[in-house]
């Protein structure tokens, strides 16, 4: 079983050091590259999707498959495919179309270090990864298992998850957006690929639908947490921690929770949604003690 699971040391810091190596390890294996034409496109894949990031995703979702007692390595595999959908969304992301932005993880964007059709096909090639991962026996031997976790996945990719979102934000810059309307945004562009990890960890757990309220809960508030947390830092983070260019939105006019909220209200929303996605979990012993860590570590984390 895993070194997740079976280590004396069950630290966040350990776990989170943990799946980054897992998640580091499986791309190298996927994307090696080829001796042909295509080198540099998977140079570009791995710049982006190798080293760097919190990947605050595959935690989750292998934290909540661990709660199940999923093997390793089928959730090690989901965990990539859904890093990869993370993935090809941040360097679509920065392209010049977008947010145009020079920096991410603290290397050069995709289309800086290559050039922008490499970045497209980059984001374009991780995206038919990720399904291409879950769809394989490899990452579950039950077939239906695999078709839910192809179907929820993409469900929180598309438009009504984060691809929508991301054209709700591109609109922000013309529009002056409401508390509501800026949670439903942030609840699909940053929340529905934290909510599709959770998920995605309870269904290879062979968790019914009906027995993943509490977790969708917490998912939810957390993926909201977490995006408070993301405009603090925004306005009052240090880049050179972050690893990419800050106060973005606010030289946009884009309406966030810190400009509708004000910081000191930001805040307080914030410490009570990790307070309730922590209550969420009420029913669950020391097994969910990595989710609830996740959610505290939202509340202190610096980039």
């Amino acid at each position: 079983m895993s070194t997740m699971i079976s280590a004396p040391d069950q630290s966040l810091d350990a776990a989170m050091a943990y799946c980054s190596g897992e998640v580091d390890r499986l791309f190298d294996h996927f994307l090696a590259i080829p001796d042909d034409p295509r080198a540099d496109l998977y140079r570009a894949m791995r710049h982006a999707a190798i080293g760097g990031g919190k990947r605050l995703r595959p935690l989750l979702l292998m934290s909540t498959a661990r709660m199940f007692a999923v093997d390793e390595r089928c959730a090690a595999r989901a965990a990539v495919a859904l890093e990869s959908i993370h993935v090809y969304s941040l360097i679509h992301d920065d392209l010049p179309a977008m947010d145009d932005d020079d920096l991410r993880r603290g290397k050069p964007t995709v289309h800086k270090a290559y050039d922008e059709a490499t970045a497209i096909l980059a984001g374009d090639c991780l995206h038919a990864l990720a399904f291409e991962i879950l769809a394989d026996p490899a990452t579950h031997p039950d077939p239906f298992v695999r078709a839910e976790l192809v179907f929820d996945l993409a469900r929180a990719a598309g438009p009504s998850g984060m691809a929508g979102g991301q054209a709700m934000d591109l609109e922000a810059e013309r529009s002056t957006f409401d508390l509501p309307t800026v949670t439903r945004l942030q609840a699909m562009k940053t929340g529905a690929l934290i909510a599709a990890a959770v998920e995605a960890g309870a269904i290879l757990g062979r968790v019914p639908p009906e027995g993943r309220t509490h977790l969708r809960g917490y998912a939810r508030d957390l993926g909201l947490a977490f995006q408070i947390a993301d405009d603090l830092l925004d306005a009052e983070g240090d880049e050179a921690a972050v690893g990419k260019a800050l106060r973005k939105d606010e030289g946009a006019g884009k309406e966030t929770f810190l400009s509708l909220l004000g910081p000191d209200r930001a805040r307080a929303q914030s410490r009570m949604l990790v307070e309730q996605a922590v209550e969420h979990l009420r029913g669950y012993g020391a097994e969910a003690d990595l989710l609830r860590e996740v959610a505290r570590f939202t509340l202190a984390r610096d980039r």
